[in-house]
């Protein structure tokens, strides 16, 4: 192999890896460092050059660079295994896929330019090709492949079986159609390069919509997993709505007959019956207790809920200096939406807090916005992902050009939830 030849496998080969490890980190979020690049690219080299020694069969070479690039990703990367799986064999599959169709476009062209210096420029044109190809099959497969911020998508694994179905065509397309550059093109040969060239098309086009499916099906399923939620919120939230309504109608009754208590009272003290004055002032003094509740907010859906919530809080001091416009602008189902999921998370933040418990719910207008404050006892770990709860409150924040903004900060939580009451 003259010195041109060492170079350009040389280049195609590390330049192969540096994309494959590239394409790892992109899919996966995670930062590869310069050893990344270093141990893989040795390790290719070392599986190249035993794949030559020995006489290995080229999908032996690649299977150990399958391996290898799992491993980095496993051990290198700290993915989890059906992830590291998946992005090596994507990896190898787009690489050994473009190499098959530039190789196809190869076969035709390139027995024209044997003897002459313009294979060269030839070559090296088509190296450049193949990588701008590798880039442009990754980035489609990244897009579609987009993690969450939870993690990767679920049962990404179901996904293994059809990457290695099109990676074993695509080898068998390699092993049988290409081995060298022909110097005379024979008859019917660019036909035979043309369907080679199709059926790799449609590999790519087949792996893509499956991908494509795969990410549509994700989004059914989160979307399902939404509308679960939304469901169970709306059906706490009618609760509240029922009870508020049952205990106003009591409140409303008991109004109504503060006038006979009143004249009862009245003529037993006036009959000089001081001590049953005084046991049945006791009776009304406990029913009014009843009737109250112990946050005044101004809307009696957010009192009952307070009510309720701040019930659980047991040994938790909790504190509410919240007064709601009126009219709020805001419709109580999303007011009972944001404060449930808000005290929810708190109470359960508070419980695994160590050392001083707190709850504080306040806010405030600020011209045309109100600003709810939810600051409560945290324990000093790194925030969890965005859980249901904190995705319905911002739902409701943007429904009414509003934002949400959480903070973490010496074991004190900080939920801030702007909305335009205009």
């Amino acid at each position: 192999m003259d010195w041109f030849g060492l170079l350009y496998n040389g280049a195609a080969l590390l330049g192969q890896g540096a994309a494959h490890l590239i394409f790892l980190g992109r899919l996966t979020g995670k930062r590869v460092k310069l050893r990344h690049f270093t141990v893989y690219g040795l390790a290719l080299c070392l599986i190249e050059g035993l794949s030559g020694r020995l006489g290995l069969d080229g999908a032996a070479a690649i299977g150990a660079g399958v391996l290898a690039l799992y491993a980095v990703s496993r051990l290198g990367l700290g993915n989890g295994r059906p992830v590291s799986w998946l992005a090596a064999v994507l990896g190898f599959y787009v690489s050994q896929l473009c190499f098959g169709l530039i190789n196809a476009v190869e076969a035709v062209a390139f027995p024209r330019l044997i003897g002459q210096p313009l294979l060269y420029g030839g070559l090296l044109a088509a190296l450049a090709a193949f990588f701008a190809l590798c880039a442009c099959c990754y980035r489609a497969i990244r897009r579609l492949l987009a993690w969450t911020e939870d993690g990767p998508a679920p049962h990404i694994e179901l996904l293994l079986l059809p990457g290695l179905f099109f990676f074993a065509a695509q080898l068998y397309i390699l092993r049988t159609a290409y081995s060298s550059i022909p110097a005379a093109l024979p008859p019917g040969e660019a036909g035979r390069q043309a369907v080679l060239l199709a059926l790799q098309a449609m590999g790519l086009g087949a792996l893509l919509c499956a991908l494509y499916a795969y990410r549509q099906l994700c989004r059914g399923f989160a979307a399902q997993g939404e509308l679960r939620a939304v469901t169970q919120a709306a059906q706490a939230q009618k609760i509240y709505l029922a009870e508020a309504r049952i205990r106003y109608e009591r409140t409303r009754a008991f109004r109504h007959d503060v006038k006979n208590h009143l004249s009862v009272l009245d003529g037993l003290l006036a009959a000089g019956r001081a001590e049953e004055g005084r046991a049945y002032l006791k009776k009304l003094t406990a029913a009014s207790e009843e009737l109250s509740l112990p946050c005044q907010t101004g809307s009696p859906v957010v009192d009952v809920l307070l009510g309720e919530k701040l019930g659980l809080a047991e040994d938790i001091p909790w504190e509410v200096s919240l007064t709601l416009p009126s009219p709020c602008g805001v419709d109580e189902f999303d007011l009972c939406v944001i404060f449930a999921n808000a005290l929810d998370n708190a109470l359960a933040a508070c419980r695994q807090a160590p050392g001083n418990r707190f709850l504080r719910v306040s806010g405030r207008r600020q011209g045309a916005f109100y600003l709810l404050l939810f600051e409560n006892a945290c324990a000093d770990a790194v925030l969890p992902p965005e859980g249901t709860g904190l995705s319905n409150i911002r739902a409701v924040a943007e429904k009414y050009h509003g934002a949400v903004l959480a903070e973490r900060e010496r074991g004190r939580f900080t939920l801030s939830v702007l909305l335009n009451i205009s």
